[in-house]
């Protein structure tokens, strides 16, 4: 059994000169490691050029639509942009930042040297990477090479009977299958590693009751990922079956049914969407109460209310599916689940308003950001509470209002919570802190740009502008607010090359953090920055929820939260 102290044991390492490193060698220990640490920053890494491409397809249809009868792009290259776009942004941005996060900390989180299955942690993370670059693959496919045609253009939901051999010729649409189901296997293997890990290696006396709420939400998550990824990946297989074998599953003429893709895609979908943004809640329980100088208001409420989150958003699927004939019976089920789900989601959000209120705030980068995800959170909920009305969402659901209100999740909530996680752990994984003042730079060129577009895009919804179009006529009253939109995209484009700038010249630059630079009270905060490759050289034994505070400030002792 391996060594086991207290907490108020902890040991400063000092680092030793070692040889130089050839090239080829760092290259070799990155590509066959199985250090959760470096795999949660490859994991992070290749987020980061995806989303990278992925805005600059998403610039790309803001300019086509920034002006009516526009022929910046083709139609067919347009269709293929959205596709791309969403499929990237989604499937290996969201999920892989996401899993990278919860790869480097959660271990470190609970007092633990690794994840509990390291091949496979190294497996997942293969897997999953190139699923995104045989998404890609396919921009090679269109010259001809392999006679595929085109990038995939049956947009990131991929409707029967679109992809129908039929309607989608070639081989741009199995590129797209390929890719998700890759990518569903590496998100399978993760949720599978990091529930064991949370759930058979925490350190001695960090019971349930004591654990951070940070591994608390990414084991819920863990959990939604196994339900979810499920019915996604079955779906695959039997879009490759319609394709290549001659099966019906989807062909509405053979006796298939369209509707029922839309169904084994949705009942991912929409649970996927809280498999995204309950990980940004875990960075905001984590970084709220640091730069509030309070612990967590209702830490009991905030793990119950994670819980419900995981359980209820498991019934809303089909609120997507309202126009498509369901009847009036399953049409109110959704709606009430649709508003049941609201309830939890709000007690989260009291709870990082009463940990905020009376705390002495300390207006990081981070803090700025946190504060922005939350406003932004509840006006997301709002929209989507007005969408989860069926006669409401009968008027609107094929409008860009609905395109509004889902990037107001994934940018406003997600994008937001994960920019201020990278000023909060940067320097715990580098040593080096980050530039505040380009990270405020970055955070007010991202705030404004984000709401020039998303706050706006609301209104050629109202006004009926329909999602998945190529370009529209002048006469509709559209113009003036698609172009202060596509201005903001490019507000936002510009604001992210600052944040990458930041990242890049501060890892050379930036000023040394030391183990400990927030002053915080997790674990994480108790091994050198970056922690060694065994995290600690002794297994640490916890007895509250902020061991790391009560060693530093035993005055205010965590005891009493017990």
């Amino acid at each position: 059994m391996a060594a086991q102290t207290p907490v108020t044991a902890i040991v400063s390492e000092t680092t030793t000169s070692a040889p130089p490193v050839s090239p080829f060698q760092v290259m070799h220990d990155w590509l066959t490691t199985v250090d959760h640490k470096k795999i949660g920053l490859m994991y992070i890494g290749s987020a980061l050029i995806f989303m990278v491409i992925g805005g600059f397809e998403a610039i790309l249809i803001r300019i086509q639509l920034a002006i009516p009868n526009n022929t910046f792009v083709s139609p067919q290259v347009f269709d293929q942009l959205f596709t791309m776009h969403g499929t990237t942004m989604v499937f290996f941005v969201g999920m892989p930042i996401l899993f990278g996060f919860g790869n480097y900390l959660v271990p470190l989180l609970i007092g633990a040297r690794d994840m509990a299955f390291p091949r496979l942690n190294a497996f997942s993370f293969w897997i999953s990477f190139f699923g995104g670059l045989l998404l890609y693959f396919s921009y090679f496919g269109a010259s001809g090479l392999y006679g595929a045609g085109s990038a995939p253009d049956v947009g990131w939901w991929a409707y029967a009977p679109l992809t129908a051999r039929a309607f989608s010729p070639g081989h741009s649409t199995d590129y797209w299958t390929l890719s998700i189901l890759l990518s569903g296997i590496g998100s399978i293997g993760t949720a599978v590693n990091i529930a064991a890990t949370t759930i058979c290696m925490r350190c001695p006396g960090m019971k349930l009751s004591r654990m951070p709420l940070l591994p608390w939400v990414y084991l819920v998550q863990s959990m939604m990922v196994f339900v979810t990824i499920s019915p996604l990946t079955a779906a695959q297989i039997m879009l490759m079956l319609d394709r290549y074998v001659g099966s019906h599953f989807f062909d509405t003429q053979a006796g298939g049914s369209a509707v029922l893709w839309m169904h084994f895609f949705w009942i991912f979908g929409h649970p996927e969407v809280y498999v995204l943004v309950l990980p940004a809640f875990a960075f905001a329980n984590e970084i709220i109460p640091v730069f509030s100088r309070k612990a967590i208001f209702g830490y009991p409420a905030v793990v119950a209310a994670t819980v419900g989150i995981g359980f209820v958003s498991l019934s809303v699927w089909a609120h997507h599916m309202f126009t498509v004939g369901l009847g009036a019976g399953a049409n109110t089920f959704f709606v009430l689940s649709t508003m049941a789900i609201s309830v939890p989601t709000g007690i989260k959000v009291f709870n990082w308003l009463g940990t905020i209120w009376g705390g002495k705030i300390h207006y990081t980068a981070s803090m700025k950001f946190a504060m922005g995800f939350l406003a932004q959170f509840l006006v997301a909920g709002l929209t989507g509470i007005m969408l989860g009305a069926a006669p409401f969402d009968w008027q609107l659901g094929s409008s860009y209002f609905v395109i509004a209100h889902f990037h107001y999740v994934l940018v406003g909530a997600i994008l937001f919570m994960v920019f201020s996680a990278f000023y909060y752990w940067y320097p715990k994984m580098t040593g080096r802190l980050l530039n505040e003042r380009l990270g405020t730079w970055h955070f007010w060129l991202f705030f404004i740009g984000f709401h020039l577009t998303f706050d706006l895009m609301h209104i050629p919804g109202i006004l009926g502008m329909p999602r998945r179009i190529y370009t529209y006529e002048a006469d509709r009253g559209w113009m003036m607010w698609n172009l202060l939109v596509s201005s903001g995209a490019v507000l936002q484009g510009i604001a992210t090359l600052v944040f990458v700038y930041n990242l890049v010249t501060s890892y050379f630059k930036g000023p040394i953090a030391g183990p400990d630079p927030w002053d915080a009270w997790t674990l994480e905060w108790s091994t050198p920055s970056p922690p060694s490759s065994y995290n600690f050289a002794v297994i640490p034994r916890v007895d509250s929820r902020r061991p790391l505070w009560d060693l530093k400030h035993p005055e205010d002792a965590d005891h009493h939260y017990e």
